[in-house]
């Protein structure tokens, strides 16, 4: 979930971190470094990113909230305990529109207890006053054109060629740029690094030939997880796209996300 900085802190964050000690080109050099050697990325040696395309597509009508994801997430990343996630699913209740309104709908509700991780209590809104109700996981995007590898000083976020946005927390110096930069809200400041935190794609995994931690457990598959460059025509992924309408979350920002959705309404954001 996005962690809260002020323009102010952040600057004065930086100042501290970095005031005499870093340049434009040693930042330019510590980026090329992390790139090409993914220093803890935990991909074996062998693995090469160049022959990968890593995409996650996600079935809406699919989900049904029941959290597991959150929960596999938290204890394979050791992602701290409290109100961390790198991947958490929101509930959408849409209620019918008020008699003599002339809207369609009603007022959209969002809510998110705990990230969903042990589901969620019953509707606020009585079942015969809903008119649609879904839940939507979220995670890392995979941007094409990342804000946040864009605004990091240092180089400590990155494109791997093979589609993951990764942080190298060797270099991360906590600065929190990225973490406001994110139009998805889907980066925070770990408690107990203090440095930058997100979804990987459980990247230590999927360098292995296993699926991220979500998908593997999602007991209605509406996580699909591929490999684009790899995929043969009965894959998944390959299915996904000829047999829905795919979407991508804000597509106006150009960010050109590379998780992509089937199912989604218009209030999802």
């Amino acid at each position: 979930m996005k962690t809260q900085y002020s323009r102010r802190n952040v600057l004065t964050r930086l100042g501290g971190a970095i005031a005499g000690l870093l340049t434009l080109s040693t930042a330019r050099a510590v980026k090329a470094a992390v790139q090409k050697v993914f220093v803890s990325s935990g991909a074996p040696k062998d693995y090469d990113t160049t022959k990968h395309k890593w995409l996650m597509c996600i079935d809406v009508n699919r989900c049904i909230g029941c959290g597991l994801c959150v929960e596999a997430c938290k204890k394979e990343n050791s992602v701290p305990e409290g109100p961390y996630f790198r991947t958490w699913i929101e509930r959408y209740i849409i209620p019918k529109p008020e008699p003599g309104s002339g809207q369609t709908r009603g007022e959209t509700l969002v809510d998110s207890p705990n990230g969903g991780m042990h589901g969620f209590p019953p509707s606020p809104v009585p079942k015969d006053q809903i008119e649609h109700s879904f839940f939507v996981p979220k995670l890392c995007n995979l941007c094409e054109h990342s804000p946040c590898v864009q605004v990091c000083p240092v180089g400590a976020t990155f494109d791997a060629p093979d589609g993951a946005v990764l942080i190298d927390p060797k270099y991360c110096i906590g600065c929190g740029f990225c973490i406001q930069a994110c139009p998805y809200g889907c980066r925070f400041l770990s408690p107990v690094t203090h440095t930058a935190e997100k979804c990987t794609l459980c990247y230590h995994r999927i360098t292995r030939g296993l699926k991220p931690a979500c998908a593997e457990i999602c007991p209605t598959q509406a996580r699909i997880f591929g490999d684009l460059k790899n995929a043969g025509p009965d894959d998944p992924i390959r299915k996904f796209y000829e047999n829905n309408r795919v979407s991508v979350l804000k597509p106006h920002l150009g960010t050109e996300p590379r998780v992509l959705y089937a199912g989604l309404d218009k209030e999802v954001r």
